[in-house]
């Protein structure tokens, strides 16, 4: 068998006993292989299987090659269920914990008085990041009076991802309605924004009603710096490394998990607000 496989694909291993059955089933369909008769007992044909497979190893990749889209479903699937079974297991522990955010002059999708609040900490240019705002997206329709978000910019430490940071974040402070369109084009564009630079970022202003002068002028202001400061000491505080990251209540979320693992976030946050 080729280890190297096994090494760029770790989520596969756990299929190698699947891999063994079918390998047994197809070389017992050829009994004079293996010598196998219909009264062999299962140790014996377990141990001619593991010899052929010593001999041809080959075998299990012809295996993978020709089930591969089988596999990785199933791949998918082992992953997602340690996934869940791991985060059940720590938002039990989240909930005992209460987190301290400041959100008191943040702007915010979804009604004021929701029980669940969402805190996204995300990077314009990170592509987890765009794949996890449509789940949020999504979210907020579905838990429509149970759930609001807010959005603190965590940009990278390079002067793309932090330009269009201060630009989101002047823009929310110069309007926090239309921030949240400045928002959107920002993710929707985010490939453009990158080609583009400041070209695309005056076109969005601009095209949403903003004075691109006084944006600009708003993005290089302390005022801006300061909140951005801010939000990566709070992040520091919270543990968090990388983007995205998600505080739901006081459940933390990391990664663009899915919208089937936001969505349980969303009820075990309820569930503790006695809300569901």
């Amino acid at each position: 068998m080729n280890p190297v496989f096994f090494r760029k694909h770790p989520s596969v291993s756990f299929l190698f006993p699947c891999l063994l059955l079918s390998a047994s089933i197809a070389l017992l369909s050829c009994g004079p292989v293996l010598g196998a008769q219909s009264g062999a007992d299962e140790a014996a044909v377990r141990e001619a299987v593991r010899r052929e497979l010593r001999e041809h190893p080959e075998l299990v990749l012809d295996i993978l090659k020709e089930n591969s889209e089988t596999v990785l479903e199933i791949a998918q699937q082992g992953n997602m269920l340690r996934r869940r079974k791991s985060l059940l297991a720590q938002w039990e522990q989240d909930v005992k914990q209460r987190k301290i955010i400041k959100l008191d002059d943040r702007s915010f999708r979804g009604k004021a008085d929701a029980p669940v609040t969402m805190v996204v900490y995300s990077d314009f240019t990170c592509p987890y990041c765009r794949q996890a705002e449509y789940d949020v997206s999504r979210l907020l329709q579905k838990y429509d009076g149970k759930l609001r978000v807010t959005f603190k910019a965590l940009p990278k430490d390079d002067p793309v991802s932090v330009t269009a940071a201060k630009f989101a974040t002047a823009a929310f402070l110069l309007d926090p309605v239309k921030g949240w369109e400045f928002h959107d084009a920002l993710f929707n564009g985010s490939e453009q924004y990158e080609r583009d630079g400041e070209e695309f970022l005056k076109k969005t202003a601009e095209s949403l009603g903003y004075d691109f002068k006084k944006l600009k002028n708003e993005a290089n202001a302390p005022a801006v710096q300061q909140r951005l400061d801010f939000d990566s000491k709070e992040a520091d505080n919270l543990g968090l490394s990388g983007t995205p990251h998600f505080l739901i209540n006081d459940l933390m979320v990391r990664g663009a998990v899915g919208r089937e693992l936001f969505e349980e976030a969303v009820e075990t946050a309820l569930r503790h607000a006695g809300k569901q």
